[in-house]
């Protein structure tokens, strides 16, 4: 640590470290504390902040108050890029309880999403598998597998083989 920022209270250092975290993308409150609790990179290694739990309170207060922090936003955006991704709602679901997302937030933001969970495991398996997907059960175990491990709920895989059309 140079003699500058050795100077700077604890909180103006947090303060700075959040901004630039939130700066990137959007972070729920459990993974901004947990990145700003973690050490700081310099030329003689990492370096532990010697902040107060009071301190990164006020940070995280101040992130809220100022709209760089919130949680409805994340878990949106969380789920529109995931779902991009091909990921189903319950691995999405999964993900965001990992990252502090209370369950009725998420729940919220899912049934608020416009997102066709059929037609997004249909895509996923035809890029997977291509046209025309299998009728073979063997192959279609195979299918379901991929999807369930992606996230998807059985009702939307089987839903795939219930509008199939010859």
């Amino acid at each position: 640590m140079n003699e500058s920022t050795a100077r700077r209270p604890a909180y103006n250092r947090l303060l700075d470290r959040a901004v630039r975290i939130l700066a990137v993308r959007d972070h729920s409150e459990q993974e901004l504390r947990r990145k700003l609790a973690a050490p700081v990179m310099s030329k003689n290694g990492p370096e532990a902040i010697d902040a107060t739990a009071e301190d990164y309170d006020r940070v995280v207060a101040w992130c809220y108050e100022h709209g760089y922090l919130d949680d409805t936003r994340f878990v949106s955006r969380f789920i529109a890029s995931r779902s991009r991704k091909g990921y189903g709602p319950a691995r999405i679901r999964q993900e965001l309880n990992q990252k502090g997302i209370p369950r009725e937030t998420s729940e919220k933001a899912m049934r608020e999403c416009e997102i066709d969970w059929c037609e997004l495991a249909r895509e996923q398996a035809v890029r997977k598998y291509g046209e025309p997907l299998p009728r073979e059960f063997s192959e279609k175990v195979k299918i379901q597998r991929f999807l369930l491990y992606r996230g998807f709920l059985m009702e939307d895989i089987q839903e795939i083989w219930r509008n199939f059309t010859d």
